[in-house]
């Protein structure tokens, strides 16, 4: 098996954890701007060859660097994150940006307000250095829109970043930011953290308000962090999770970061399904988890085959959900930009106007089907495992219409293994780089948790990335990225 070696001791603080540039800020050992003048530089140099901005703030980044050295400098409170540098998805507005959801539709919209999730990391002390690319309405697993092109693989420029916070992964997998933001609304923070070699984190449903949709009652869509390290994750929760009137479905619990560290993994009980029951996992990918598997067994957990007895129906039913979802938030843009638009999104609108209320609600059927098999297996288990993809990153200019297709036998051959989790998304889902394929590209290891569980998910995904980072076949930083 191909491998390629970790990368070396960090040589600049931005190679640092969230937290520890921001405590070597308020230590003054180096300054907010130094980090954000990196951060920037490294930006431009990534999106030169894989095109994962859509805009930097370079002047009102360094500004607000420079405003936090001042108050370090005054003695005043510096917040969590004083001087951190992240990156937030061009479907997010933030006030003065441009923002276009990746479409022509949105021509050259500048937002007068900022989304909750991003003020909180400002209100934080994070500094927003630029907006990543995502396929026109987060629509897709690959980042690609008619507005902006296609965003690669930091591993490998001829493959996909994957979908739909694409940009945000390849800004994360590249070093340029510890933690960036992305939405997940059927896997567009965990597919392309898979895909690019990052942590990506679905919080259970309204952890993060979710205040960027035209409605408040949607339960598919969250808000959630791309990551250098479950630390950086864990950061980014402790800034962003709690409740607001904003969104009425926002949960009234607080974050606790404390209980979110990570423990030891001896006694611990998880349950294992290599395939959900119904996909085709490329042997490569099947490979790596397996070998993951077993090393959690090493260090003294119990790992247990189990059947969940789901099939291709999870998929074919989340697919309506999303059709529909397009069609009544996006699909009046089609009067007027059809052909500007991508022949994808106009064909998921068409699809969702033709569905009907009676089919749209029995979904709910099937969903609660699938919460009475994933609910009996948590009673007995600290969480399930499986593979975040089935594959590994595919061709860049692939899109979805790639992985609809059956094997003779009737396997799925689908591309993620993370839309069943949204169809239950008051369950979170956190994707681990679990190691490295035969291909040299980045495979994650996906780790959903019980209901509203998200610390409980990341003590056990700080454990267990502990364990994998250990391993000769751990993913690092690609070698082209490493500062």
């Amino acid at each position: 098996m191909q491998t390629l070696s970790r990368a070396p001791a960090p040589t600049h603080p931005l190679d640092l954890s969230a937290t520890e540039i921001a405590a070597g800020i308020r230590g003054r050992h180096f300054s907010a701007e130094a980090v954000v003048v990196e951060s920037l530089r490294r930006a431009k140099i990534v999106n030169a060859e894989l095109n994962a901005f859509t805009l930097l703030r370079d002047e009102a980044a360094v500004t607000s660097a420079r405003a936090a050295d001042a108050l370090i400098v005054a003695g005043g409170e510096a917040p969590a994150l004083l001087g951190v540098p992240f990156a937030a998805k061009d479907l997010t507005p933030t006030r003065g940006d441009l923002t276009t959801l990746g479409s022509w539709t949105r021509g050259d919209w500048v937002p007068k307000e900022t989304a909750l999730c991003i003020a909180r990391l400002e209100a934080a002390g994070a500094i927003l250095i630029g907006k990543t690319t995502t396929p026109e309405f987060a629509h897709s697993s690959f980042t690609a829109s008619p507005r902006w092109g296609v965003t690669r693989n930091p591993w490998n420029s001829e493959r996909t970043s994957g979908g739909s916070s694409g940009g945000s992964a390849v800004a994360v997998a590249t070093g340029v930011v510890p933690f960036a933001e992305g939405t997940d609304m059927g896997g567009s923070i965990r597919i392309p953290a898979a895909l690019s070699g990052a942590v990506g984190l679905k919080p259970s449903l309204g952890r993060i308000p979710m205040t960027i949709l035209p409605s408040v009652f949607d339960n598919i869509s969250h808000f959630g962090p791309l990551a250098r390290t479950v630390g950086d994750a864990i950061a980014f929760m402790a800034a962003t999770a709690g409740p607001d009137d904003a969104d009425i479905s926002s949960v009234p619990l607080s974050f606790a970061p404390e209980r979110a560290r990570a423990g030891s993994l001896v006694g611990r009980r998880f349950a294992f399904s290599l395939d959900l029951g119904y996909y085709s996992v490329d042997a490569s990918v099947q490979a790596v988890i397996l070998a993951a598997v077993e090393q959690l067994r090493v260090v003294g957990a119990t790992v247990d085959l189990v059947d969940i007895g789901w099939s291709r129906a999870v998929n074919d039913q989340w697919y309506d959900l999303w059709c529909v979802f397009m069609a009544a938030f996006f699909g009046d843009a089609i009067d007027g930009y059809r052909e500007r638009m991508d022949p994808i999104v106009v064909e998921l609108i068409e699809r969702g106007r033709g569905t009907k209320a009676v089919d749209y609600k029995r979904v709910e059927l099937l969903r609660t089907g699938m919460w009475r098999d994933l609910s009996a297996i948590l009673a007995r288990y600290d969480a399930l495992l499986c593979p975040t993809c089935a594959v590994t990153a595919p061709a860049a200019e692939a899109d979805d219409n790639d992985y609809v297709g059956d094997t003779p036998d009737g396997r799925f051959l689908g591309l993620d293994m993370t839309c069943p989790f949204n169809l239950l998304p008051q369950c979170p889902a956190l994707s681990l780089p679990a190691g490295l394929a035969e291909d040299g590209l980045p495979v994650g290891l996906q780790i959903v948790g019980r209901r509203y569980a998200d610390e409980e998910v990341l003590s056990l995904g700080g454990a267990i990335e502990r364990v994998l980072q250990a391993s000769p076949n751990a993913v690092g930083r690609a070698a082209r990225w490493r500062w």
